[in-house]
């Protein structure tokens, strides 16, 4: 029923590809610039300059789709980190504790990294 979808599978891809590192990004601009949010107060300076340049750098790089695969690993990495340090010792269940979109961003990032570049991309796996 649904097959006329598949015509759209690497357009879909890297739209996925695409949205994720525009999110990210700004998560990287509020830890670095305060911009577009102000980061809550008490963040440790470990986090607002170890993971601020990596999603910051790394959602562009994800975004225009140039080194791919490490930049979406480094991020994949680095929001299993936060998962962990943030919420994961909280409560079991990411809904009770939080971490919905550092679990999401982990994942989406790790296929991203097995996936590579795909269409519309600078550095475009064939």
């Amino acid at each position: 029923m649904m097959k006329f979808l598949g015509a759209f599978e690497a357009q879909a891809y890297a739209l996925l590809r695409i949205v994720t590192g525009f999110l990210f990004l700004w998560h990287g601009t509020q830890k670095l610039f305060g911009f577009p949010a102000p980061t809550r107060e008490g963040t440790p300076e470990w986090i607002l300059y170890g993971a601020g340049p990596i999603e910051l750098v790394g959602g562009v790089l994800v975004m225009i789709g140039l080194f791919t695969r490490p930049a979406a690993f480094v991020c994949s990495g680095t929001m299993a980190v936060a998962y962990w340090y943030a919420h994961g010792l909280q409560a079991w269940f990411p809904l009770n504790n939080g971490g919905e979109l550092a679990a999401l961003y982990c994942f989406v990032f790790l296929y991203i990294a097995t996936r590579g570049g795909g269409a519309w991309s600078i550095d475009r796996d064939k």
